[in-house]
């Protein structure tokens, strides 16, 4: 890559970042704003009751909690936990193949009780207008019947009676994967009618540890009447978000965890984002169902705790017919290029077997799509390589007239039909692509954990190891801003090389500063996940490669 493009790169890289938060993010923020005050007056005019729960954190272990009520244990292939009796929430989940660490057999924890600071639940049920009508809430206790476990071949039956005589019901089956379906039913056995409302709410008690970065969304998230809304924490500490829609889905979304409510089909409901003391991420149906007498009513809902695999996801909107429920991974504004870029990778991990491999595979693919503007674009740089001397003596000739200077130098690009900015172009397309790849590799779970060959352990995280311990081979540990590893340094030199096929910059300063170009991008780039630094490396050498074929074929013919 010529070091001017590595310039232009950067500073075309830090514009598009800017453009899109000025134009992207401002309008989201704007429409999200025009929807409160539009909702606002929708919600006090509203009949539909509010989910107002006051409950209490205690300071006690996750193992306390959970043992303070009965519960309903659940289990499948991909997840195990439990249900607690005392108000029927889902409040206990871990993830059976996902670590924590690599090093650390500990499986990732998602969900916990209600009443300890890393509280993070699902409830459910119906609400009513009416305060003189008992409904379960918080501190409801419930009653099994039949299965006393769930699995994914046997649903269990929850049910509570107030003391109207409504019977309340709730029947959860699990499939093998990260779906509960939520059958809510109240038999009413009275000479009384009632209107009720059915919801579902997601509740944490306080933010998880996030990557606060500009490409990534952890936060409240839903898709409300096609229209994607995501709210950062702070935002909703700020001020609530309150939107009426009939169709849609909601939740809470990690890096690579979503914890998601599906209401039920074809009703209008609201949704709140809101926080007291708690997050809180709800709908509730503003239509009543009509509860007559000596009659029932029911209602489903569904609720998906997942790990954020495309397959899972896609698969889940397309068999439950959720519009836009692929947007709970975070592809971005490229998302047509991001997720493209995925099914690439994945295609070619299918077929080879590993991750690393897969994305040596896409490089290839990528310059192959690439060659035709790669080739026009080196062969503008051989010509003006080649025309360095010629370029140098005019300098030395008209060096007291920079604008006779200018002149000649158009001139002999004129004449040798040369485009000094023409190296700039497959810049200008790759950064895309740049960008595209990073954000597969930053926010897809499917690279997380994922080996490649040696040393790298995890392509989603940074190279391991550090020059500064000869990759190590000395006993000791360096601290974090030294680990610079031996794919980056490896990238580092691919780049010393190509600027090496380069013409170099007339100017002595210039020359210079160049020089510590490779330098200064191995040191901002190790951080980077190492599947991204393999993809700039072997792009590297395949463009020099390239560069080299090429230059051996050029030739000009200059007059002195």
């Amino acid at each position: 890559m010529d070091s001017k493009n590595v310039i232009a790169a950067i500073a075309l890289s830090s514009a598009v970042i800017v453009l899109y938060s000025l134009f992207f993010i401002p309008e989201q923020a704007a429409t999200n704003k025009k929807n409160l005050t539009e909702n606002k007056k929708i919600e006090q005019n509203s009949d539909t009751p509010s989910l107002e729960q006051k409950e209490t954190m205690i300071t006690i272990s996750r193992d306390e909690a959970l043992n303070q009520s009965e519960r309903v244990k659940f289990e499948n292939n991909n997840i195990v936990g439990s249900i607690s009796l005392k108000g029927a929430s889902i409040d206990d989940l871990t993830f059976k193949k996902y670590k924590i660490n690599l090093d650390d057999e500990k499986r990732v924890t998602l969900l916990g009780p209600r009443n300890i600071n890393q509280g993070y639940l699902i409830d459910s049920g119906f609400v009513t207008s009416d305060k003189n009508i008992d409904v379960p809430n918080s501190e409801t206790i419930w009653s099994i019947v039949g299965n006393d476990k769930l699995t994914n071949k046997s649903p269990i039956k929850l049910t509570w009676t107030n003391k109207q005589g409504l019977k309340f019901e709730k029947q959860i089956s699990l499939d093998d994967e990260y779906l509960f379906r939520i059958k809510q039913k109240i038999i009413n056995e009275s000479d009384n009618r009632f209107d009720f409302y059915s919801y579902g709410q997601i509740i944490r008690n306080e933010i998880p540890e996030i990557i606060d970065f500009l490409i990534l969304h952890e936060g409240l998230i839903a898709t409300l009447d096609d229209e994607l809304i995501e709210e950062d924490y702070d935002d909703i500490q700020e001020k609530k978000f309150t939107k009426i829609a009939n169709k849609g889905w909601l939740g809470i979304s990690d890096k690579y965890w979503i914890t998601s409510l599906i209401p039920p089909k074809n009703k209008e409901f609201k949704t709140t984002f809101d926080y007291k003391n708690k997050f809180r991420a709800n709908f509730i149906t503003t239509e009543p169902l009509e509860l007559n007498e000596n009659s029932s009513i029911e209602e489903e809902m569904q609720v998906i705790v997942a790990a954020k695999r495309v397959d899972i996801i896609d698969g889940y909107a397309k068999t439950l017919g959720i519009e836009k429920f692929d947007l709970v991974i975070d592809w971005g504004f490229l998302y047509f290029i991001t997720k493209p870029l995925f099914y690439g990778i994945d295609y070619f991990f299918k077929l080879l077997g590993n991750y690393g491999l897969a994305i040596i595979a896409i490089t290839i693919c990528i310059r192959l799509a690439f060659f035709p503007l790669a080739n026009f674009s080196f062969r503008s740089m051989a010509k003006m390589k080649a025309l360095q001397p010629e370029m140098v003596r005019l300098k030395e000739l008209h060096k007291d007239d920079k604008m006779k200077l200018q002149q000649a130098m158009m001139a002999l690009y004129k004449k040798e039909k040369v485009n000094p900015m023409s190296g700039c172009l497959p810049i200008l397309v790759q950064i895309p692509v740049f960008f595209a790849l990073y954000k597969v590799l930053f926010v897809t779970i499917e690279m997380r954990q994922m080996p490649f060959y040696g040393w790298i352990q995890d392509l989603s995280e940074r190279d391991p190891t550090s020059i500064f311990n000869l990759f190590g081979l000395l006993p000791y540990d360096v601290p974090s801003f030294l680990v610079i590893g031996a794919w980056p340094v490896a990238m580092g030199v691919s780049m010393w090389i190509q600027q090496k096929l380069n013409p170099a910059p007339t100017d002595a300063i210039q020359a210079k500063i160049f020089m510590f170009f490779p330098l200064f991008l191995t040191v901002i780039l190790a951080p980077f996940p190492s599947g991204l630094v393999i993809y700039w490396t072997v792009n590297n050498i395949l463009t020099m490669a390239q560069q080299v074929f090429i230059m051996k074929r050029t030739t000009v013919k200059t007059a002195t």
